[in-house]
C-alpha cells in the first residue's frame, strides 16, 4: 500500500501528444516519480502530487459521505463534500455532462456550451437526464475548462488528493456531435488545471482511451464494473496496478478479487445509499 509522489517538472503548455500507443505501465516500486505537466491551455504552477495508495482498500461514496469502513485507505466522494480525514480522497467532478442539479446554472449562465441538436434542443443522456456539454470547438473547450478549473480549484481547497472527471465517454451519447478526440483534448486541460493546483487526476472508464493516455495526461483509473466487462486487464496495460475498480454485482466482486488481488476492489450497490438506507451494500478486498 504505497503512495508514488509524482514531480510536475515543467509549467502547462499549448497543443496535445500525438501518441496513441500505450505506454508502459506505472512502476509499483517506491520512490519518487518525474513528469512533466500535461498538455493544455490553462496556467498552473509546477507542483507535486500523490497517487492513491496501491492496493489499497476502496469505499465509493458518491451517493453522499459517511464514516468509512474500518480499513478504508482511498475514498471517492462528491466535489461539495468534506473529505475522510486520514485517508486519500478523490474528488468526484462531473465535466462532461449536466447533473439536474446543476441544469440552472448552465441555462442561465452559459446556454452557448450545451450541447444541441440541429433543432436547437439540449443533447440527453436519458439513462441518467443529463445534459451534454458542448466541447467541440477550442473556444468552447477553453470555456468549459475555465469553469471546471474553478470546481478543481474547490478540491485542492477542500484537501482532496485527486479529481476523478466522469462522463469522459460523453462522445458516444452525442448523436455523433462529439468526437473522440474533442473529449481527449478536453480532458487534458482538465488535467492541466488539476496537476496545475497539486490533484492527481483519474481516466473514468472509456477503456478505448487507454492507448490515449499521454494525451490526456491522466494518471490512474477509476474504472466501473471492468470485471463484470473484462476490461481491468485493459485498463492495467496502460496504468499498471493504479486501477481503482467499483463492481455492483456480487459475483464481478467476487471473480475480480480473486483475479486481482493487487488491486483496489469495491462492490457498492449501484445508487450508492449511505448506511441505514435501504439496499446499502459495501464490501472491500
Amino acid at each position: 500500500m504505497r503512495i508514488l509522489i509524482l514531480t510536475l517538472a515543467a509549467a502547462c503548455g499549448g497543443g496535445g501528444s500525438p501518441a496513441n500507443a500505450i505506454d508502459a505501465p506505472p512502476s509499483t516500486t517506491d520512490g519518487p516519480i518525474t513528469a512533466d505537466a500535461p498538455p493544455g491551455s490553462l496556467d498552473g504552477a509546477p507542483g507535486t502530487f500523490a497517487l492513491p495508495p496501491l492496493d489499497g482498500k476502496l469505499d465509493y461514496q458518491l451517493g453522499g459521505a459517511y464514516t468509512p469502513p474500518a480499513g478504508v485507505l482511498i475514498v471517492s466522494r462528491d466535489r461539495n463534500a468534506a473529505i475522510a480525514a486520514g485517508d486519500y480522497n478523490i474528488c468526484y467532478v462531473n465535466g462532461f455532462q449536466i447533473q439536474p442539479d446543476e441544469t440552472a446554472f448552465w441555462t442561465g449562465q452559459h446556454p452557448e456550451l450545451i450541447l444541441r441538436n440541429a433543432g436547437g434542443n439540449p443533447v440527453i443522456d436519458t439513462q441518467w437526464n443529463e445534459m451534454l456539454i458542448d466541447v467541440s470547438t477550442p473556444a468552447k473547450r477553453t470555456a468549459v475548462a475555465a469553469i471546471v478549473d474553478g470546481w478543481i480549484a474547490g478540491c485542492a481547497q477542500a484537501g482532496f488528493d485527486a479529481v476523478e472527471i466522469d462522463n469522459l465517454d460523453s462522445y458516444a451519447r452525442s448523436t455523433g456531435l462529439l468526437t473522440m478526440d474533442n473529449n481527449v483534448a478536453t480532458v487534458a486541460l482538465f488535467a492541466a488545471s488539476a496537476h496545475g493546483r497539486g490533484l492527481a487526476i483519474a481516466q473514468k472508464n472509456a477503456t478505448e482511451l487507454v492507448p490515449r493516455k499521454a494525451e490526456m495526461a491522466t494518471d490512474f483509473v477509476v474504472a466501473e464494473e471492468c470485471n463484470r466487462y473484462q476490461e481491468c486487464d485493459t485498463y492495467r496495460a496502460g496504468y499498471g496496478d493504479h486501477v481503482l475498480s467499483i463492481e455492483y454485482r456480487p459475483q464481478d466482486f467476487t471473480a475480480g478479487c480473486a483475479a486481482y488481488p493487487q488491486l483496489s476492489i469495491v462492490l457498492r450497490d449501484v445508487n450508492l445509499v449511505t448506511p441505514g438506507n435501504a439496499g446499502y451494500v459495501y464490501d472491500g478486498c
